[in-house]
């Protein structure tokens, strides 16, 4: 069955976020590098970004209960277009503290735009989530193509320092995410969604699948943060050069995005917890990989297994979530979440660097086997979820 027109509309403005995203890494620790006034400050405004993104996650579902998902992505796109701009005018006038402002609203659009797979959950039928979940995340596939050349192509587009052309560039992004959200119809939250109640919080979390879930997407976003952002260190260690790193975070980047055309069936046919136990070990498998050597071949194939691992856990996961919640519950229990999520993100990126100095790149690599460990051992035990009536969104 053909999915609806929202789910590939949603595709297409993931893309166009993902794209965004991959040039702001690209090039935000060299723009934080260059404004700082002390080089240990280069990567503050990644941080604050992801960090505005964890607070922003549970406030937007909220909103999303309240407005509706249209909206709320709109008023999301439009911080994001400030942020993007701000940016642009810090590093034309030298201005850190106004370049960490701009990071910060580019935070609340991630966090807002992260819904955009709840949002295609939403407009299908329940067998189809899964499906549509991972399509969405498809969407991502062309960023890790786009995203790198564009932050090359802009970087010194415009007179004046580097990279304030990246972050017009940027805007303009969101521009055409406006375009595409203005054509975007998606159905108002329900009077039943919208009503109050339900399960606390910590009720939600004492429920085995959607405690499954999230833990499944956070150690899926944990495991594959820190060893890619270790990863350029790792390589530099052993001399490789800054094109070698490129090319393996870009098919790294490919890995994430490119298994989302046949996982969402997987999930279907096989379960969610089946899937995730499959990405959960093709984790261990990165890791592992990563323990064995450090050719250039070594870097590259654990690469790819940490972004096929990380795109099969965390599209299962998702799928698993909305089998869990009532239509009352939906906001709180999506927002928790990805608050989680986007926290293990913003941890994992701090610690990244100095667990790296401080412990050591096979450390890193043994350290992330126990909480998969942990994962493997809860995937086997709760088996298959059952869909029924009871889980409703």
């Amino acid at each position: 069955m053909a999915l609806p027109r929202q789910v590939i509309q949603l595709a297409a403005c993931q893309a166009v976020f993902v794209t965004g995203t991959v040039l702001v890494v690209s090039v935000s620790a060299l723009v934080g590098l260059s404004l700082a006034p002390d080089p240990r400050l280069a990567t503050l405004p990644a941080a604050l970004s992801f960090v505005a993104a964890m607070a922003t996650a549970m406030p937007a579902s909220l909103l999303m209960k309240r407005i509706g998902r249209q909206r709320a992505f709109i008023l999301g796109v439009s911080v994001g277009a400030v942020g993007a701009g701000l940016a642009a005018l810090a590093i034309s006038r030298s201005d850190f503290l106004l370049f960490c402002a701009g990071s910060v609203l580019l935070g609340v659009l991630s966090g807002t735009a992260q819904f955009y797979r709840f949002a295609a959950a939403d407009a299908v039928n329940e067998r189809q989530r899964p499906r549509a979940i991972s399509l969405v995340l498809a969407g991502g596939l062309l960023a890790a193509f786009l995203g790198p050349n564009l932050a090359s192509w802009t970087r010194q587009a415009l007179p004046g320092p580097a990279f304030v052309g990246s972050f017009v560039a940027l805007a303009l992004l969101q521009i055409v995410a406006l375009a595409l959200l203005s054509r975007l119809r998606l159905p108002l939250p329900s009077p039943a969604e919208r009503a109050t109640g339900g399960r606390p919080l910590l009720r939600l979390l004492g429920q085995p699948h959607y405690a499954l879930s999230v833990l499944g997407a956070v150690v899926a976003y944990g495991t594959m943060n820190i060893l890619m952002m270790a990863t350029p260190l790792a390589m530099k260690a052993h001399g490789f050069h800054f094109g070698h790193t490129a090319s393996a975070i870009q098919w790294h980047v490919v890995g994430m995005f490119a298994p989302s055309f046949f996982s969402g069936r997987l999930v279907t046919r096989l379960g969610a917890p089946q899937i995730m136990l499959g990405g959960a070990i093709l984790l261990v498998a990165s890791a592992s990989v990563n323990l064995a050597g450090s050719t250039l071949w070594h870097y590259w194939l654990a690469l790819g297994a940490l972004g096929i691992g990380w795109n099969l856990l965390f599209v299962a996961a998702s799928s698993l979530l909305t089998t869990t919640y009532s239509a009352p519950e939906k906001a709180k229990a999506q927002g928790l979440n990805d608050l989680l999520v986007f926290g293990t993100v913003a941890l994992t990126a701090l610690l990244a660097g100095t667990l790296y100095e401080t412990l050591g790149w096979r450390a890193m690599n043994t350290a992330v086997m126990v909480p998969l460990a942990v994962l493997m051992v809860a995937c086997l035990t709760l088996g298959r979820p059952k869909f029924t009536s009871a889980t409703r969104t």
